[in-house]
């Protein structure tokens, strides 16, 4: 069944809204708690992958540092690549959440694309792209090889579109309303919530980038895991990284200062 770039937007639209949230949390150092997590958490992963998984989501480079503020537009969305990637990749190789997510629907597509759209999100908004309409053509476009016009792009911010990111995020708000800050399980449900969402547009998704078929495969092997599964989309987030930079180039030139 053909997809139109109705429904398209009519998905797109709450999820970019529901990004937001997700992409506040993880600008902080310690996103979600996972430094403090991670050692005994991770006790059964390679120590290599642990510490390059810890250390993407405990950066020096943060947004609100001087060092931020210096960096160029291509070097601040270079460091959401990381940050994003190794936050959904580190989720995943917790025992018992990984477990989780792949007991619902496949973790590689729903983590994936989560995680994809989330990374072009990120993007948008170090070249001051700050608007839904923009950032759902955006998604349309380097996911799914779409072209959506900018007036449909546009919605009308309806009360039924908040309700829908708000579910999106409920998890997120919930968790900071009962302890103050995002948890991991939030963070598990917040990305859980989100790819589930984008399913409603399987067809579409199939053309979105993803690793190389030696990737997924060796991501498939016993004992490597969940995580293994996830990190053989690193070279597809890298892939929708380089691809939103033409975009963006093309549709709204870099900004000077990050949003």
């Amino acid at each position: 069944m053909t997809i139109s770039d109705g429904q398209i937007v009519a998905v797109l639209r709450p999820f970019v809204r529901a990004c937001g949230p997700v992409l506040g949390s993880l600008r902080d150092a310690d996103a979600f708690g996972l430094q403090t997590r991670a050692p005994e958490d991770l006790a059964g992963v390679e120590s290599g992958l642990k510490a390059k998984l810890v250390n993407g989501v405990t950066s020096v480079k943060v947004p609100g540092t001087d060092a931020w503020a210096r960096m160029s537009a291509h070097d601040r969305s270079s460091w959401w690549m990381n940050r994003v990637g190794r936050f959904a990749a580190l989720l995943t190789a917790i025992p018992g959440v990984g477990g989780a997510l792949t007991d619902r629907v496949p973790v590689q597509d729903t983590v994936g694309a989560a995680s994809q759209g989330l990374l072009l999100c990120a993007v948008a908004g170090e070249y001051g792209v700050t608007d839904v309409g923009t950032r759902v053509r955006l998604i349309a476009s380097v996911l799914f090889g779409r072209d959506i016009a900018p007036a449909l792009a546009a919605g009308r911010d309806d009360a039924a579109e908040a309700v829908a990111a708000a579910r999106l995020t409920e998890d997120l708000a919930a968790s900071e309303r009962d302890h103050g800050n995002a948890t991991v399980g939030a963070a598990v449900g917040t990305l859980w919530r989100l790819g589930r969402s984008l399913r409603e547009l399987t067809g579409e998704l199939e053309k979105r980038p993803r690793g190389r078929m030696l990737q997924r495969a060796i991501g498939k092997v016993p004992v490597v895991g969940v995580a293994g599964s996830y990190l053989s989309e690193r070279s597809g987030l890298r892939e929708v990284w380089q691809r939103a930079h033409g975009w963006l180039t093309e549709h709204a030139p870099p900004a000077t200062a990050p949003r």
